[in-house]
């Protein structure tokens, strides 16, 4: 079945595209949603009306993804992962830890799928550079550095300093009830 899109359809195409779908799909799932109308003469005569708003915000996207190609190949990032004397990582940066990374940082257009890390995941400590795929192809290259980090064996005297507290708190109301009886 012939449809044009009326939002942004994810996997499918934006605003206004002309696209072929299984008929199901379209009645099921696009029409319900108001995401697309059938392809009639009304209708494209409709979005002939409407082109020159579409391909306003289509250079409206373009431009901000070109901003934001621009300050991320700025940027590098720096990453303290857990890591062992030989400086493999406990564990591996992945996409979706990048994506994790982005949206504490204000980047939160950026989803973990956009992602291309080569080998899929990183495992040692070192220095690297990945994809961030943007709107129409627009690929932004990213510095990342991995390092060891440096608190695990700070950590590890304060885990025993708190449950020495707690040991500490728990006996304490048992002496009071002592003095009471």
């Amino acid at each position: 079945m012939k449809v044009i899109l009326n939002d942004d359809v994810k996997h499918l195409g934006e605003m206004g595209d002309v696209k072929n779908v299984a008929n199901g799909y379209a009645r099921n799932y696009l029409f319900p949603r108001m995401l697309a109308v059938p392809y009639t003469d009304e209708t494209v005569a409709y979005f002939e009306g409407k082109k020159a708003e579409i391909e306003a915000r289509k250079e409206q996207k373009r431009q901000d993804s070109k901003s934001l190609k621009e300050k991320l190949e700025a940027l590098s990032i720096e990453l303290s992962v857990p890591a062992g004397s030989n400086g493999k990582l406990f564990g591996a940066v992945s996409n979706q830890t990048l994506a994790g990374w982005f949206a504490s940082n204000g980047f939160d257009t950026i989803e973990r799928k956009k992602i291309d890390i080569p080998g899929l995941t990183i495992k040692n400590v070192g220095n690297y550079t990945f994809k961030v795929h943007l709107y129409e192809g627009a690929i932004a290259e990213v510095k990342l550095s991995v390092k060891a980090q440096s608190d695990a064996k700070s950590e590890a005297p304060k885990a025993k300093e708190s449950k020495d507290v707690k040991l500490e708190k728990s006996e304490a109301p048992k002496s009071e009830e002592s003095k009471a009886e």
